[in-house]
C-alpha cells in the first residue's frame, strides 16, 4: 500500500528536497505541497493523505496550530501529522504533541529518520526525533511540568502497565510483543484499551501520560 504524503514548508528548495527523498521510496507518494499552514490545511482536508508532514514556521498558520486543527483534541477522524522543524527548541516539541503530532523531526534528522518516521505514523505509531527524546522524557517525568494528569476511567491491569511503560520507551509493536512475549495482535488489543481507559487518541499520549503520571520510573 502507497503512503499518500502531503507537506508543507514555506521554503521551496526545502520542500523539493523532503519530496525528493520521499518519492523515492517505493510505499511513499507526496501527493500535493503547500507553502503555508492555513493552504496546508484546506489541502489536507481535501486529499484525506495518510500522513501530513509540516514545518513548524510558516506564515499564515504555523504548524502547530495546522496539527491542531487537523489532529488536535475534538476532532473526528484526526490526520496524521509529523512536525519538522530546524529549531530544537521544547516548546516546539512540547506544543506539537499536545496538538496532536504523531512524530516530531529536526531537519538534520537525515532521510532514513524522516521515512522511518512517516512510516510510523501512517500505521498509528510515533517518532521523535532521538536528539530531543531524552529532554522531552525528562520535562514528562518531572512532576511539576504541566497539569497533573487525570486517573484513568478503569484501574489498568497488570499486563496493560508493562505495555505502558514500553511504549513510553519508545517501543514498536513488535519490540513490545518480542519484550513481552506476547503476539501483535495482542500488543494491538492493549494498546486500545490504554487509549480507550485513559483518553488517549495515539500512542504519543499514551507516553505523555506515562512520563507525567511517574509510570516510567518504575
Amino acid at each position: 500500500m502507497t503512503i499518500r504524503v502531503v507537506l508543507a514548508d514555506d521554503q521551496e528548495i526545502i520542500r523539493t528536497g523532503l519530496r525528493m527523498i520521499l518519492n523515492a521510496q517505493r510505499d511513499i507518494e507526496v501527493v500535493g505541497e503547500a507553502a503555508d499552514g492555513r493552504e496546508a490545511v484546506e489541502l489536507a482536508r481535501r486529499l484525506r493523505p495518510d500522513v501530513c508532514l509540516f514545518d513548524i514556521r510558516m506564515p499564515e498558520l504555523d504548524g502547530i496550530e495546522a496539527t491542531r486543527q487537523l489532529a488536535g483534541p475534538g476532532i473526528d477522524d484526526p490526520l496524521a501529522v509529523v512536525v519538522i522543524t530546524t529549531f530544537d527548541l521544547d516548546e516546539y516539541v512540547h506544543g506539537a504533541l499536545k496538538a496532536g503530532a504523531r512524530g516530531f523531526l529536526l531537519k538534520d534528522a537525515g532521510p532514513e529518520l524522516l521515512v522511518q518516521a512517516v512510516e510510523a505514523a501512517a500505521r498509528g505509531d510515533a517518532l521523535i526525533a532521538p536528539s530531543v527524546t531524552v529532554r522531552l522524557l525528562a520535562t514528562f517525568s518531572n512532576p511539576g511540568a504541566g497539569t497533573p494528569r487525570a486517573q484513568p476511567i478503569e484501574p489498568l491491569t497488570a499486563r496493560e502497565e508493562e505495555v505502558l511503560v514500553t511504549v513510553a520507551r519508545g517501543r514498536t509493536n513488535a519490540e513490545i510483543a518480542d519484550e513481552l512475549y506476547i503476539s501483535l495482535s495482542t500488543v494491538k488489543t492493549h494498546l486500545a484499551s490504554l487509549m480507550n481507559k485513559l483518553g488517549a487518541r495515539n500512542r504519543v499520549e499514551i507516553a505523555m501520560w506515562a512520563h507525567e503520571t511517574g509510570r516510567i520510573e518504575r
